[in-house]
């Protein structure tokens, strides 16, 4: 099989570009040049890690653009997601990309020659057929659709995928199509049932030459599952990581502030007792199995629920009740009473007009954030989860994105598949040990914008806790703010910014300001504990002053220009 050759460069916009927003999008960054230019080489197949809200979805559907370009048939577009709202979110650009190419991906007659000739791409050019009606050309399978399979564009979800694609795929193979199969989030597809979207494989050796592969992730995973992703759409090609793609400004700059958080006297008796029974039984377990201290956490628990299930009673007793001690210690850690309380308070302190997603991963906690957060927000508050039901949460999804409500209070089923570029804001209420949830946490508010300057995330720990005390991303250009929360006064404490605070207090004392105003600049100074707009450089704080609507915002800005003035 003979390697694709790649694209040319890309023209600079024109005029006519300029005045099209459609168009603009259509603009590669120099990353995803780069990377079609690798995939190409390795004969259209391969995986792309990319972070989050770098362009993954453009970088696909230019990809399948390119290629039909290349190919002398038809192309058909098998595109396959874990979830039904990424299913809309793939149809949605898939109809806004093909509206914007006016027919550059018009179809190709179909081969009529024997589908095992090698593929030349010599002489080709740009088929000037007219375009068709792309509304026609997308199918969904998957979440209540059922679209006819002959769609020259295909979105499936990875559910109804699992029992149709492989034979689909084969069938149009055999059909003289070429097919470009597009795993969004492959990491997803590499254990279990879903490995049976690739069960097609071993049967297309004679039509090899028109197949083609391209795997998206944020987190592609390690060890054998790379191994077998690999097998079946091709070697990792490209890896576009944070600190490349805030270096590139493919994503927005963004803070980090982690907010460490307080147990209650009776929550931390109770966390304190679980931890020592729990050291005295793997102290128990390390006496016969010595080779559990040194091993990654991941195969400790996969190795202890062997053994919880052996034929030594003693044994798999230690290991059973370890086991269920480890959860409810983390049950413990995730619903502290002071996260609540923390995030409260915290939404209270940002910009009033700001989209804000709080992560969680409890339903029964969403729940009870959701219910005091609309006492002080009256409906603007909406929450996401896998108890709402799927027409509840698209409803809630659209109102986020059109500004109709400001908060979204999501647990882990909107991990994936969230697309709203102007959220600005995310606070994740209870941690996740895993690294691929918190860079897909992270890259939900780092997408451009325009009018969105920066992004921040908030992550609340447990103090003293097995719980990660840091969120740590790859990206030099990051700020990373340590603050404290203190449930009984509701306060936040920021140790730099609290001494520049009372020094603009003690100036204002010893100017003998008014009981009025210094109970206003002690409020402006509360809510700028947990931002960075006192820093230089963060804004243009004269701006602000200026574009100011109301008397608190503006002398929340004088105050922030008065604390870099210190």
């Amino acid at each position: 099989m003979r390697a694709l050759s790649p694209d040319g460069t890309r023209l600079a916009p024109t005029e006519t570009d300029k005045r099209s927003t459609l168009r603009m999008k259509k603009q590669l960054y120099p990353w995803q040049e780069d990377c079609l230019k690798k995939w190409f080489a390795n004969r259209g197949r391969g995986m792309v890690q990319a972070v989050t809200g770098s362009g993954k979805t453009l970088l696909a559907l230019t990809a399948a653009e390119r290629l039909q370009e290349k190919v002398p048939q038809e192309l058909r577009v098998k595109i396959v997601v874990p979830t039904s709202a990424l299913m809309r979110q793939w149809e949605r650009a898939l109809k806004e990309f093909l509206a914007d190419s006016c027919g550059t991906m018009a179809q190709a007659p179909a081969s009529s020659s024997s589908t095992t000739a090698q593929t030349d791409f010599s002489g080709l050019s740009r088929s000037t057929t007219a375009p068709p009606d792309f509304r026609q050309e997308i199918g969904l399978r998957g979440a209540g659709f059922k679209s006819p399979a002959d769609c020259k564009y295909m979105i499936y979800v990875i559910n109804s995928a699992r029992y149709e694609l492989a034979r689909q795929i084969l069938a149009e193979l055999k059909n003289g199509y070429a097919v470009l199969l597009i795993a969004d989030e492959c990491h997803r597809y590499e254990s279990g049932q879903n490995r049976l979207i690739f069960e097609f494989l071993p049967y297309i050796k004679p039509y090899e030459d028109c197949f083609f592969s391209l795997g998206l992730s944020a987190t592609l995973p390690g060890g054998q599952a790379l191994q077998y992703l690999s097998s079946v759409l091709g070697r990792r090609i490209y890896n576009y990581g944070m600190k490349q793609a805030a270096a590139m400004h493919t994503i927005c700059k963004y803070d980090i502030y982690h907010i460490a958080l307080p147990f209650l006297p009776e929550e931390k008796d109770v966390y304190t007792d679980i931890t020592d029974q729990m050291n005295y039984l793997f102290s128990g377990l390390l006496r016969t199995h010595p080779f559990l201290k040194d091993m990654p956490l991941k195969e400790r628990y996969e190795l202890l629920r062997t053994l919880a299930g052996g034929k030594n009673r003693k044994t798999a007793q230690m290991a059973s009740t370890y086991i269920n001690l480890s959860y409810k210690r983390k049950n413990l850690v995730c619903l502290a009473s002071a996260r609540i309380s923390c995030a409260c308070e915290l939404i209270k302190c940002l910009p009033q007009a700001e989209k804000i997603i709080v992560f969680g991963e409890r339903i029964r906690q969403a729940e009870e954030l959701y219910t005091l957060l609309q006492k002080h927000f009256p409906g603007k508050v909406g929450r996401y989860h896998s108890r709402m039901g799927q027409q509840a949460n698209r409803n809630t999804l659209n109102r986020f994105r059109d500004g109709s409500i400001r908060i979204l209070i999501a647990c882990k089923a909107i991990d994936e598949g969230l697309d709203v570029p102007d959220a600005a804001t995310g606070i994740i209420l209870s941690g996740t040990s895993m690294q691929r949830q918190r860079i897909q946490r992270l890259g939900r508010i780092l997408r451009r914008a325009d009018g969105k300057e920066y992004a921040s995330l908030y992550y609340l720990h447990l103090e003293d806790t097995v719980e990660d005390t840091c969120f740590l991303p790859d990206a030099k250009e990051t700020r990373l703010f340590e603050l404290e929360y203190l449930p009984d006064t509701r306060e936040f404490l920021n140790q730099p910014y609290d001494k520049a605070a009372e020094k603009l207090l003690s100036a204002m004392q010893s100017a003998e300001a008014g009981e009025k105003a210094l109970a206003e600049v002690q409020r402006c100074l509360r809510l700028g504990s947990v931002r960075s707009d006192w820093l230089p450089g963060r804004c243009d704080a004269d701006v602000r002053i200026k574009e100011a609507k109301y008397v608190s915002d503006k002398n929340y800005w004088i105050c922030m220009k008065k604390l870099r003035e210190l």
